[in-house]
């Protein structure tokens, strides 16, 4: 095999890859009984994900939903672990803070997130996604079952890897016709 031969025979087993990978990872995730999070990470630019990156991504994303999910239902900030960072963080600490204030706690139910990959730097220090993600949302006051909602909630999520795994910088939520 020549080199051109070769890079594309890498190219489509890496495109292959990526694609079969959201399933595998989903499959995974609902087994751990884990919100199900699948990546489409097609056309991604300016420059194509790794497999590695995008199981990586799409792990650091579940574990981070977890967090958010178990910290909002109990009003404790030593829940939220280490997957959010910088805005993402300052921003769930100061609504915990108010929940605080208030007396009132959310219970998410996470019925899984559809992320799609729409710029990856080509340094690969940055990923940005967009998340159409299928959450419950029950706002409680002690016991009492104030509000609950369920409905889709689209995100745009920035995340940057670190020494050991991909963290979120950024989880905004935004309206479903910004895309």
């Amino acid at each position: 095999m020549n080199l051109l031969e070769i890079f594309f025979c890498r190219r489509v087993v890496v495109s292959l890859t990526v694609a079969s990978m959201a399933l595998a990872v989903c499959v995974g995730a609902a087994a751990q009984s884990s919100p199900s999070v699948h990546l489409d990470a097609e056309g991604l630019a300016p420059r194509p994900i790794e497999q590695l990156t995008g199981t990586a991504i799409v792990r650091a994303y579940t574990l981070a939903w977890q967090d958010l999910a178990r910290t909002l239902e109990s009003g404790r900030t030593e829940r939220l672990g280490d997957n959010f960072v910088g805005f993402a963080k300052d921003r769930l600490l100061r609504r915990l803070q108010e929940q605080s204030k208030t007396g009132l706690h959310v219970r998410i139910s996470d019925r899984g997130h559809s992320l799609k990959g729409i710029f990856y730097s080509t340094d690969g220090t940055a990923m940005q996604l967009v998340d159409h993600a299928q959450l419950e949302i029950q706002m409680f006051d002690g016991d009492k079952l104030i509000d609950s909602q369920t409905e889709p909630h689209d995100y745009v999520v920035l995340m940057t890897p670190g020494a050991d795994r991909w963290y979120v910088r950024d989880l905004e939520e935004v309206s479903p016709k910004s895309f």
